[in-house]
């Protein structure tokens, strides 16, 4: 288990629920939901016949990621504006944000309908129909425009999304020095090569609200009328931040290229909204996010308690990733 992943237990939940909601409604049911490994997050059940999410942040004493401080809060500022900003984007309504110095951060939210894409893809249901409509609401997400590049709450950001990606992936590298991680090549050698290729960025000029992390475990779907899967919900907005679209088509088609699959339905129904060409400069960019997201994926490993004797397939997979984009990097 994830040490950054509080442990809970029923009696846990309902004072929770009590410090969101009040002594009533009480609580019926609950149990953990799988997924992620940050927060824990418990399903439960009220006596007025609610189904809702808890969600709970670390124990205070546990280090974290440098973009991790203060990521229960993140989420709530995340999902406040997408309600306010973007309604058509079918996120968790949230019900409550507390924080408290003995019970931490944590969230209450309704509980959206439905399974994941992971899910289905195992079950070998067809949901490019889904796939369709998140690549729509991604656009639709991208609408809303911040004032700064980067994080918000006194996190890695900037004044050009440039200096926001350079500064976030300094803090990576730092965190990678203190949590001893081993990287593919020098961090110094990673700077370098970022710096020589980061002019391409300067092509991004408004502060897109970016989710982030929309890969297939954060993405639900339902049954529509005809039996045909629909989306239904997009969950797990705490690391959202500011700056190019682009960014948020890298997470969907994890492991994979953007530019490689200009036919994939998500690709293709973005690209009908927010169109734009697969040119070198696009390919750059979009292999500058991908270098991000394995590298975050490598440095957060320690803090998630996994180590290559756990994990090997994890370890040898993203480092052969990171080599594969640094070495694309270092092409002229």
């Amino acid at each position: 288990m994830s040490p950054t992943r509080r442990r809970l237990d029923p009696d846990q939940v309902r004072r929770y629920v009590a410090a969101s909601l009040g002594p009533t409604p009480r609580v019926t049911g609950c149990g953990p939901l799988a997924g992620g490994g940050f927060a824990a997050v418990w399903w439960v059940t009220l006596d007025d016949g609610r189904a809702v999410v808890l969600k709970v942040g670390p124990p205070r004493t546990v280090p974290l990621l440098r973009y991790e401080r203060d990521m229960i809060g993140a989420e709530a500022r995340y999902l406040r504006l997408v309600a306010e900003r973007a309604p058509a984007v079918p996120v968790p309504a949230l019900l409550h944000h507390g924080a408290d110095p003995v019970l931490g951060d944590w969230l209450l939210t309704d509980l959206r309908p439905g399974r994941t894409l992971a899910e289905l893809d195992s079950a070998g249901v067809d949901t490019d129909p889904v796939r369709v409509e998140f690549g729509l609401a991604l656009t639709a997400l991208h609408g809303v425009t911040g004032d700064r590049y980067g994080y918000d709450g006194g996190r890695p950001d900037g004044d050009t999304w440039r200096t926001a990606y350079t500064a976030m992936l300094d803090a990576l590298l730092a965190d990678a020095a203190d949590w001893r991680v081993t990287l593919p090549v020098p961090a110094d050698r990673i700077r370098d090569l970022v710096e020589r290729r980061a002019g391409v960025l300067d092509a991004v000029r408004r502060p897109a609200l970016l989710h982030f992390d929309g890969w297939a475990g954060n993405v639900l779907a339902v049954d529509g009328p005809d039996g045909t899967p629909r989306l239904s919900g997009l969950v797990d907005g705490e690391r959202h931040l500011w700056g190019d679209p682009l960014m948020d088509l890298v997470s969907p088609l994890l492991f994979r290229r953007t530019e490689d699959e200009p036919g994939d339905p998500l690709v293709r129904a973005y690209r009908t909204v927010a169109p734009f060409p697969f040119d070198a400069a696009v390919r750059r960019r979009l292999g500058l996010y991908r270098l991000y997201l394995y590298l975050l994926m490598t440095v957060e490993m320690p803090s998630r308690g996994i180590t290559p004797a756990s994990d090997p397939g994890r370890v040898a997979r993203l480092a052969g990733l990171l080599d594969q984009e640094l070495s694309d990097l270092d092409k002229p």
